[in-house]
């Protein structure tokens, strides 16, 4: 299982908007530059999260973002829910009439235990936990010179 280079991205988007918010909208070009993505990429990633409200324009035309809803109330999981889209490992879970043997077989109940504990996970945190965890990380390494 691997996690896209778009989900990846689209996380840090979100952390550095998060990071802003209550402060002013972010651009995109900042936010590309904050995190090392080109702005073109971010602008396609931006979509999505745009079209299920937790990003919104601020501004105008050529607007800023900034969170959709706080950030204490967006989990992971929805972030990579949106960006990733199904997030069970295999088919079968939610479709059992693509094999014949979902009623009898035991690796198919592996991977929706699997499943349950990643969704689990991800629920575990919300956007306001990685933005503080990004933030320490920060005074971390500047306080430390790395």
């Amino acid at each position: 299982m691997r996690i896209s280079t778009r989900t990846r991205y689209g996380l840090r988007l979100m952390v550095e908007v998060a990071a802003n918010s209550g402060k002013h909208s972010i651009y995109l070009k900042e936010i590309a530059r904050n995190i090392d993505v080109s702005e073109k990429y971010l602008s396609q990633i931006i979509i999505p999260l745009k079209g299920k409200g937790l990003i919104n324009t601020y501004g105008g035309a050529h607007s800023g973002y900034v969170l959709g809803k706080p950030s204490s109330e967006i989990k992971l999981k929805e972030i990579v829910a949106i960006l990733e889209g199904d997030l069970n490992l295999i088919d079968c879970v939610n479709n059992s009439s693509v094999c014949s043997k979902t009623q009898s077989c035991i690796t198919r109940d592996v991977w929706i235990k699997l499943g349950e504990k990643i969704s689990e996970f991800l629920n575990s945190f919300t956007l306001e936990d990685l933005a503080r965890m990004q933030k320490e990380k920060t005074e971390d390494m500047i306080m430390y010179g790395i």
